[in-house]
């Protein structure tokens, strides 16, 4: 059955490492200007998307060229195959990176607490401030909007007992869902020694179609909120 995404070679999504990166299907966010369709909507399909095995047969044929494996999404700690993809990626010798979105904190807590599943690199996404997600949240996850300011804390607390080098938070620079007060509330929850990657909006095959109307910050702009978000947290960058 496709389960998700296959990227065969990157080098961008493990830092240091050549990896290949496997977005899983399902999520329980809706971000309106995410573009992996496919993977969050259960009506789209897409006839790119492969299964566990075909995955598991490309780890095996390039574990002499590649050393990472990235889990991705979606929410890859939603999806039931994880345990089995990192278990047989890390048997062939892979470093294994998860992305998550943070707020699912006990799932996230499970996985690292289990030595045979442990990530040996996290990456988290910050969306925007936590009092918006209620904005973000899919039909069947709404009633997390209460509780999510402590789950994404829950969820930065157990990432933060990685050592610096080897976890990053992640934003989207979206205009509606990121501005100078959002980077303030966003930097709060993360540690002073935190890794903050900026990336710029793409206004384009948004699963909302007005985000696809949305201008981008301009370069200026970006400066200006990256430059906030860097006397808070000294690691913050734009990607």
């Amino acid at each position: 059955m496709p389960a998700g995404a296959l990227i065969k070679t990157t080098l961008v999504d493990y830092p240091g490492r050549v990896a290949c990166s496997f977005f899983l299907k399902g999520c329980n966010i809706r971000c309106p200007y995410c573009y992996n369709r496919a993977l969050v909507l259960e009506d789209e399909t897409d006839g790119s998307l492969v299964s566990a095995e075909t995955v598991i047969a490309h780890l095996e044929k390039r574990k002499n060229v590649l050393t990472g494996f990235v889990l991705s999404g979606g929410e890859p700690l939603l999806n039931p195959l994880t345990p089995f993809l990192i278990g047989e990626a890390r048997k062939k010798g892979y470093k294994i990176k998860l992305d998550t979105n943070g707020t699912l904190p006990d799932l996230l807590e499970k996985l690292v607490s289990d030595p045979a599943l442990k990530p040996d690199f996290i990456a988290m996404d910050i969306k925007t401030s936590p009092n918006k997600y209620a904005e973000l949240l899919s039909p069947c996850s709404r009633a997390l909007a209460e509780t999510m300011e402590d789950r994404l804390k829950q969820s930065v607390n157990i990432i933060a007992s990685y050592p610096p080098t080897l976890r990053e938070f992640r934003t989207v620079l979206v205009p509606p869902l990121v501005s100078a007060e959002d980077i303030k509330n966003m930097g709060a929850l993360l540690p002073k020694d935190a890794s903050w990657q900026f990336a710029q909006f793409r206004n384009e095959n948004c699963i909302n179609p007005s985000y696809n109307e949305i201008t981008p910050y301009s370069d200026k702009e970006i400066e200006d909120l990256v430059g906030q978000a860097k006397e808070l947290i000294a690691g913050a960058a734009l990607r």
